[in-house]
């Protein structure tokens, strides 16, 4: 069983995917690789000159992968509880369990609604429908956080990623029963 599952690996799920592996947290992401971010050009991304799409979304893939987030190409299409853990069951039949799962799906909130998962309507241009969570990124089913465009953030790659950091952490923390902080030292 994971102990953090992340559907949607755009930016917000990455960089989720990533605090939660670098954390020492069994953690998959999942993804079908039909997120927003792959048609975009970024020069607006810090620490980033430029950047294509395709490239920001697999250079966040590998990321997290370095600290050890298992990444499968699937599409979700189902997500239910199992008692204190969820079964998320993939377009090919195969399915995960995990503990907690974090939603990252960019503007698709189907998943979410078969779960459970209160919307609500969407305040970004074009983004009509929004999962509705707290401050933390919790969402009405306890276990189901939501980061980045489906939790109703900005659809700026930068910002979701940044959420998605945000979420992995308060998830991390809650699994912890303590606060948890990561940073790291520069290398002599």
């Amino acid at each position: 069983m994971y102990e953090i599952a992340v559907i949607g690996a755009g930016p917000a799920g990455a960089s989720a995917a990533l605090f939660a592996a670098k954390a020492g947290k069994k953690t998959l992401l999942i993804d079908n690789d039909q997120g927003m971010t792959r048609r975009g050009w970024y020069e607006n991304y810090y620490g980033i000159a430029e950047i294509g799409g395709p490239e920001l979304v697999e250079t966040g893939h590998k990321q997290a992968m370095k600290f050890g987030a298992e990444l499968v190409a699937e599409q979700a299409v189902n997500l239910v509880p199992s008692g204190a853990s969820f079964m998320i069951e993939s377009e090919s039949g195969i399915t995960y369990e995990a503990k907690h799962v974090i939603l990252a799906t960019g503007v698709l909130t189907d998943l979410a609604a078969k779960a459970g998962v209160e919307t609500k309507d969407g305040s970004e241009p074009r983004i009509k429908t929004v999962v509705a969570v707290n401050t933390e990124g919790k969402t009405n089913v306890p276990g189901i956080w939501a980061a980045g465009t489906v939790a109703g953030v900005s659809v700026h790659a930068i910002i979701t990623a940044g959420d998605g950091a945000k979420v992995a952490i308060n998830v991390i923390s809650e699994l912890n029963g303590a606060r948890y902080v990561d940073h790291d030292v520069l290398k002599s």
